[in-house]
């Protein structure tokens, strides 16, 4: 046929071009096919991944979706089944896993050496379907929780978006740090908090498994440890926890257990670094076996704070701590074993002769260099067994191994510090990443440490501070947040805590530049995501303060605001909580008295916040709790929870443990001729070493105590004192008449004596009458 068509005569061929020329003229007068548009809804990924760009197209996860993986891709393949019990979870859909090229209308994983970047990934979405693609298996796995984020995405609702990312993290340690010693978490609770650090792309579970509180690991060579160690008297709210006073706060992981949570998070690419704290921190080991101490017997400490019981240097201690670290390294195959460090008080090293002895005969001259000596001691063995020593930054003051690594708490000094010393270094620092302290001013937040350290403080927090060298720069390893639990008692307040700030931390680790406003933007379908996970997460960034301040003619003048300013506020008056439809607040407003108003922040139907609800009457208007007051000092504030139940809760106060006094700031009192004050005792049990020095103590009339009401200043006039004894035996609220006075005055509430050094008295609300 091919030698025909060579050998057509000139008429033919010129009917054959004629032919082709009117086929090209008419392809040509066709109309061009539109571009396929590209979806510019923004999506709400959290982290943000480093490169991001819309491509064309839509991609719609449907029953005959297949997840597609190479034959004998074998770290594709486990990915695989991870994201398919993820999709059945958020679609109701188990999508089947296929080996071969996925085609079109499947999700294809697999590894590609061309993918550079330790735990790097590629992720292309488009009509016919998604590609994931990482050169080893943890970027394959961001790769699909970021897939994983896209399908539980609402603007994912008509298909995936074509999307085409290109990403790794910033930092190589994501972390979280659990404080296991001074309260206890179950087994399932903490793969609960493993399963949410995955979703965030957190690296590193950092177990504070041992504290003056308690010993929470099992070691079979040292029975004690778990026997005696891993109980203690309970105090004040524990004793709830425990169902009496007499029933010991107990709790320790067996090594099974352990080994189990090590395995969990190693499926969800998460190393889990344990710590155990030496010299310091010591007293629960301590009171197991008193040989290992520098002083007198102890017993586990109920005390927050800074416990004195140090380990002794003896050869036996070193062999004791040996021991235990061989068992520890048994359990958990971390490159990175924390050592603690911190806040180990030297008076037993002082007072004890055979630590005397031992410092001169290693030519040592002080307590800290002998600090030094012997984390340097402990890194040495960790060394010989290929691990490398982690501790707080405390262990600068003495001499380490230069592998040592330092987590710097106190501030960002110790990293700097650390840093242009080369060693590496990660960021833990107090107190913005301390997920103890509380989140907003709000009276419903759970007991913590009052200096608010908000969402935005934890999203603004940059790792490698200013001071480091920019040749040093790259040993700041990355980033944590520590959730110390002496307040976090349950596992609901260890939620609430931890999110949604663990979100900020994650995306400031991970992503290469930050954009607040968009984070807040993509926060409601993070909190959606939360809600179906079980997790619930702390709403004080949208959570409305109401404020109400009298405006003559029986009424007030109401002010709604959040801490964000994100979303808008809905409210009502009548007492009915707000729907989306309820008003937009946009401006104070007043309302009649009495009158209850309730508020909530939404973004479009959706609310970003529980209800806030707040009476508003002529008595709420002359009302202070505790929270609304000042502390007059600022020496080592907490907020506490009542052991008591008082009308069914246990109510919070806030309050100076050093220095019990408040104040009320700008009240008219005008035709005030009382004051009633409900106050409670608490258990007084914190540790306070050296700082107990600084409470403060005033010369109280009886053996209870007092509260002195002053005009002005804390030294100003008094104008009444209210005796304390009354409500020695539990919660009341006491009454003081006020001499006439006009015009506007500071209050100030001063209770006498001292507080601790079991008890000591708290104010909940002031009401003038």
């Amino acid at each position: 046929m091919l030698s025909t068509s060579m050998t057509q005569g000139p008429t033919m061929r010129r009917i054959v071009l004629l032919a082709l020329a009117s086929g090209l003229a008419a392809c040509a007068s066709q109309p061009k096919q539109p571009a396929a548009p590209v979806d510019t809804t923004p999506l709400s990924l959290i982290p943000m991944p480093a490169q991001l760009a819309r491509v064309p197209g839509h991609f719609r996860i449907e029953a005959g979706t297949t997840i597609s993986t190479a034959p004998g891709d074998t770290q594709a393949k486990k990915v695989a089944a991870q994201l398919q019990g993820w999709l059945r979870q958020a679609r109701g859909l188990t999508l089947p896993i296929v080996e071969g090229k996925g085609g079109s209308g499947s999700i294809w994983l697999h590894t590609e050496a061309s993918v550079k970047g330790i735990e790097a990934y590629t992720l292309d979405v488009d009509g016919k379907g998604v590609r994931i693609a990482a050169n080893d298996e943890t970027g394959l796995f961001y790769g699909a929780v970021t897939l994983w984020q896209l399908a539980t995405d609402p603007a994912a609702q008509n298909g995936l978006p074509g999307v085409h990312i290109v990403d790794k993290p910033r930092f190589e340690w994501r972390g979280l740090m659990l404080d296991s010693s001074r309260h206890f978490q179950s087994v399932s609770e903490i793969e609960h908090l493993l399963d949410q650090m995955a979703m965030h792309k957190l690296n590193t579970f950092h177990w504070h498994l041992t504290d003056d509180q308690g010993w929470r690991l099992q070691i079979e060579k040292y029975p004690k440890l778990t026997e005696v160690a891993a109980c203690r008297t309970p105090v004040g709210p524990d004793i709830a926890l425990t169902g009496g006073a007499d029933k010991p706060y107990c709790g320790f992981y067996t090594k099974e257990e352990a080994k189990q949570v090590v395995a969990y998070a190693a499926e969800r690419h998460i190393t889990v670094v344990p710590e155990i704290e030496m010299p310091g921190h010591a007293q629960a080991a301590v009171a197991a076996y008193p040989k290992l101490g520098a002083g007198k017997k102890h017993a586990v400490s109920a005390d927050w704070g800074v416990n004195t019981a140090l380990f002794n240097v003896d050869d036996g201690t070193f062999t004791f701590l040996e021991g235990v670290l061989d068992e520890v390294m048994e359990v958990f195959p971390s490159t990175y074993i924390h050592v603690g460090g911190d806040e180990a008080a030297k008076d037993e090293w002082e007072h004890s002769a055979s630590v005397q002895a031992k410092m001169k005969s290693l030519g040592i001259t002080d307590e800290e260099k002998m600090q030094g000596w012997f984390v340097a001691r402990i890194g040495d063995y960790l060394e010989k067994h290929q691990r490398r020593l982690i501790g707080w930054d405390e262990i600068l003051d003495g001499k380490v191994p230069a592998s040592a690594t330092v987590m710097s708490w106190r501030g960002t000094k110790g990293a700097i510090k650390a840093a242009n010393a080369g060693h590496d270094v990660v960021m833990a620092a107090a107190p913005t990443l301390y997920m103890d302290y509380l989140q907003s001013t709000l009276h419903d937040e759970q007991p913590g440490r009052p200096n608010v350290q908000t969402l935005q403080d934890v999203y603004n927090f940059d790792p490698v501070p200013e001071g480091i060298s920019p040749a040093m720069a790259s040993h700041v390893l990355g980033e944590q947040v520590t959730l110390f639990s002496e307040y976090l008692s349950t596992w609901p307040r260890v939620q609430h805590a931890a999110f949604p700030r663990i979100a900020a931390m994650a995306e400031r680790a991970w992503s290469p530049s930050a954009d607040w406003n968009g984070f807040l933007q993509r926060l409601p379908a993070q909190f959606s995501r939360y809600r179906s996970a079980g997790i619930m997460p702390a709403d004080s960034a949208f959570a409305v303060t109401i404020d109400a301040a009298p405006a003559g003619n029986d009424k007030a003048t109401v002010t709604l605001a959040s801490q964000t300013g994100y979303g808008k506020i809905r409210y009502t008056t009548d007492g009915t909580p707000p729907t989306s439809q309820s008003p937009e607040y946009t401006a104070p407003f007043e309302v009649p008295l009495p009158s209850t108003v309730q508020a909530i922040t939404f973004n479009g139907g959706f609310g970003l916040s529980g209800p806030r609800s707040s009476t508003i009457d002529a008595k709420s208007l002359l009302r202070r709790n505790s929270d609304q007051l000042d502390l007059c000092s600022s020496k080592l504030p907490v907020r506490v929870e009542s052991p008591t139940l008082i009308d069914g809760v246990r109510p919070v106060y806030k309050v100076d443990i050093m220095d019990t006094c408040w104040t009320w700031k700008g009240v008219k009192l005008d035709g005030r001729y009382g004051v009633a004050i409900s106050v409670n005792r608490l258990p007084y049990n914190y540790a306070l070493w050296k700082d107990a020095a600084g409470i403060v103590s005033r010369k109280a009339r009886g053996r209870d105590g007092e509260i002195e009401v002053r005009q002005d200043t804390c030294d100003g006039p008094k104008l009444t004192t209210i005796a304390l004894s009354k409500a020695k035996g539990g919660p009341a609220t006491l009454d003081g008449i006020l001499p006439k006075r006009e015009g506007t005055h500071d209050l100030c509430f001063i209770i006498t004596g001292k507080p601790g050094p079991n008890k000591f008295w708290v104010i909940g609300d002031v009401q003038l009458r």
